[in-house]
């Protein structure tokens, strides 16, 4: 997703619903959901990239190397 925190974006569509995950890549073959929501509009709130970014830094904070 552009202006993020490489943050990327999976729809989902499940019968009449469509979610969206954000998330992001611990490597290169790790993927790491962070957030997840149901679409209601075309836009991505602010409200849940933020949070997913907060995650992403908070994971990587606590990461063991």
């Amino acid at each position: 997703m552009s202006n993020t925190e490489d943050l990327w974006e999976v729809r989902v569509k499940a019968g009449a619903n469509i979610f969206r995950f954000l998330g992001f890549f611990d490597g290169a073959k790790l993927v790491v959901l962070s957030h997840a929501f149901q679409k209601k509009t075309q836009k991505t709130p602010r409200q849940a990239i933020q949070l997913a970014e907060e995650r992403r830094r908070d994971y990587f904070r606590r990461k063991i190397k």
